[in-house]
C-alpha cells in the first residue's frame, strides 16, 4: 500500500475498510505473530518491566495474547480507562476475567485507578494505530487520547519506548503529519519488527 492518500481522514477510511474485510482466521494468526515478535523486544522482555498497553477491539491487531504473555512473564501491565473528556486513566491488568465491557464498547480493567500520570512510569508504551510511515510517524484513529498520553510523557520527561502494533500492509512510505505528531520507536507487525530509533528511549 503506497500511502499517497491526501488526508488523514481519507487514509483512515481506506485502512478501516480494509480491516473490516479480514477474516477471523487472519486476525487470529496476525495476533499470534504480533505477540511473538513483540515479546522479542528487549523493552518488553524483563520481568521487572512496566508496560502500558491496551485491549484491542474489533478488527484491530489483536493484543490479548500479548497481554497474557507479558503478565505471565511477571511484567506489570497497565491498561487504559477512557475518561469522559477522552483522556486516559490507567489500572493494572489482572487477567482477562478482570476486564469489563463499558458502554462505549471498550474493555477496561476493573482494578484501582492509578491516575493519568501512571503512564509516565512505563518502560514501554504500546500504541494503537492505523498506520505508520518510514519516519516512524503514527496515524491514530483521530480521537486524541494518545496524543494526550504522548504530551504527558514529554511534559514529565519520560522516555519509554513507543511501539505501535499494526498489520504488515499498514507500514507505509508516508502518512499525513501535523506539527504535534510524534514519531514512535518501533512498529510490530505479524511479520516482524521495524525500528526507527529515537535518542533517549529506555
Amino acid at each position: 500500500m503506497s500511502g499517497s492518500h491526501g488526508s488523514k481522514a481519507e487514509l483512515r477510511k481506506t485502512l478501516l475498510r480494509m480491516r473490516s474485510g479480514f477474516t477471523e482466521g487472519f486476525r487470529e494468526e496476525a495476533e499470534r505473530g504480533i505477540a511473538r515478535h513483540a515479546l522479542e523486544l528487549p523493552e518488553l522482555s524483563g520481568a521487572s518491566r512496566t508496560v502500558a498497553a491496551y485491549v484491542s477491539m474489533g478488527a484491530e491487531p489483536g493484543t490479548r495474547a500479548l497481554l497474557e504473555a507479558l503478565r505471565e512473564r511477571g511484567a506489570r501491565v497497565l491498561l487504559p480507562v477512557l475518561l469522559p473528556d477522552n483522556d486516559l486513566d490507567w489500572a493494572a491488568y489482572e487477567g482477562p476475567d478482570a476486564l469489563v465491557r463499558t458502554s462505549r464498547g471498550l474493555y477496561e480493567p476493573t482494578g484501582r485507578r492509578l491516575g493519568p500520570d501512571a503512564v509516565t512510569g512505563a518502560h514501554a508504551v504500546l500504541l494503537p494505530g492505523l498506520a505508520a510511515d518510514a519516519n516512524g510517524l503514527r496515524l491514530g484513529r483521530g480521537g486524541g487520547s494518545y496524543d494526550r498520553v504522548l504530551t504527558r510523557l514529554e511534559a514529565g520527561g519520560a522516555t519509554p519506548a513507543l511501539v505501535v502494533l499494526l498489520y504488515g500492509h499498514e507500514v507505509l512510505e508516508h502518512v499525513p503529519a501535523e506539527p504535534h505528531d510524534r514519531p514512535v520507536d518501533a512498529v510490530v507487525t505479524p511479520d516482524g519488527v521495524r525500528r526507527f530509533g529515537r535518542p533517549g528511549s529506555r
